[in-house]
């Protein structure tokens, strides 16, 4: 019997050991500072103007951070100016959003660089999408919460776009609903919202900085791919053990996806559907969030519920 017990003891133990809890950062109030900065590519040519209005118009402060408007080549400076200036923002109490400006290429060369000691003793919310997926999954593995929005480039970001990130920031509640897409697979599931660029998740798997997919809701989005490497990308998850352990699956915007001379003979959601349809998991197409203009904010590892039905589909944050 004493055996018995001990081996109960030992495996709920475990078990809640295993299971991370999620640290969200304080909700922003009016007066708080965010800082802009630059992870990836070099954005001397962007005008911050209407994103710094933006800031300003829901009363916070503004900080530009010193990689804006350096030009190293592709990059806002050299990997030391970009990790050294968000090092910055990371360890000052007084920022409390991080707010990055473009993706592109660039954050994986800096996140080896960063010490998260001091974000631990005073989190602050990560906010970008594409690129920053990076920041967004090693953040995770950590198990700290960001929000997956608009970028200080993004100057026609619709106002559904603006007004969510603000909520997000703010700590309003969020939910989404949505007409229903003819690929859409029927379904409720609930879990812990996980993902971002598929292309950069798919580099991140077999790094400290890969995902969990167990049990959780995944997001993808992608954009300039060609649509062989949406499959081939796809298939790395399923291989990888990923889509057979999720609860549920949220496609993003396809923007720009390309073609051989030799055509694929899918579309990229048709590509996701042909791989995830041996799942018994709802999946939402089509969702406003991506390299898209109407860019809406998905705070990722917060729990999700995902209801889709053939007349609509709901995305709740709970």
């Amino acid at each position: 019997m004493k055996i018995y017990i001990c081996l109960l003891v030992f495996l709920c133990y475990n078990l809640n050991f295993s299971q991370k809890k999620m640290i969200f950062p304080p909700n922003l109030k009016q007066g708080d500072t965010v800082a802009i900065v630059a992870t990836a590519r070099k954005n001397i040519e962007d005008n911050l103007g209407p994103a710094i209005s933006w800031l300003k118009k829901w009363g916070l402060n503004v900080v530009i951070g010193k990689s804006i408007g350096l030009d190293y080549h592709q990059l806002a400076g050299t990997d030391e100016q970009r990790a050294a200036d968000l090092q910055t923002q990371l360890d000052n109490p007084n920022i409390k959003a991080i707010w990055c400006v473009r993706g592109g290429y660039g954050t994986v060369r800096v996140i080896d660089r960063l010490d998260f000691t001091k974000f631990k003793q005073n989190p602050k919310w990560i906010i970008g999408f594409s690129d920053v997926t990076v920041l967004h999954s090693h953040l995770n593995t950590m198990g700290y919460a960001s929000i997956h929005a608009i970028m200080p480039v993004s100057s026609k970001a619709s106002e559904e776009a603006k007004e969510t990130l603000r909520k997000a920031l703010f700590g309003e509640p969020i939910s989404y609903t949505l007409p229903c897409e003819h690929l859409n697979k029927f379904g409720v599931a609930k879990g812990e919202l996980v993902g971002g660029n598929l292309s950069i998740l798919y580099s991140l798997f077999g790094s400290p900085s890969a995902i969990d997919c167990s049990d959780k809701i995944l997001f993808i989005e992608d954009l300039d791919e060609y649509l062989y490497h949406i499959d081939r990308m796809m298939m790395n998850l399923k291989r990888n053990g990923c889509l057979e352990s999720l609860k549920g699956i949220i496609v993003g915007g396809m923007t720009k996806m390309r073609d051989n001379e030799v055509p694929w003979g899918k579309n990229a959601e048709q590509i996701i559907d042909d791989i995830t349809k041996e799942y018994n998991i709802p999946v939402i197409y089509n969702f406003p969030a991506g390299h898209l203009a109407d860019n809406r904010a998905l705070i990722l590892g917060k729990q999700v519920r995902i209801e889709v039905n053939n007349y609509e589909s709901n995305v709740i944050f709970e």
